[in-house]
């Protein structure tokens, strides 16, 4: 992963063209499993591109970011493809 600037979200390459939003929680290590990314969902404290999302299966692309409420503060990360 990149090192952001304060601002901007921290890259996270994946390898296909689309990964779901429940693995690409478990991924930057946000959730330790599905029952926790559930729980994030469930709790409205996930955005993707600004909106709230409640989904697991949500498909993310390259290009999406995804901004995540946690208790130590808002984690902003965007999907992106390797170089």
């Amino acid at each position: 992963m990149a090192t952001p600037t304060p601002d901007q979200p921290t890259d996270v390459e994946i390898r296909d063209d689309m990964i779901r939003l429940g693995q690409f929680l478990k991924l930057t290590g946000i959730a330790d499993d599905g029952a926790t990314a559930r729980d994030l969902l469930t709790d409205e404290a996930i955005d993707v591109n600004g909106e709230a999302e409640t989904r697991r299966g949500r498909q993310l692309h390259p290009g999406d970011v995804v901004e995540v409420d946690l208790p130590d503060g808002v984690r902003r990360l965007r999907v992106v493809r390797p170089a």
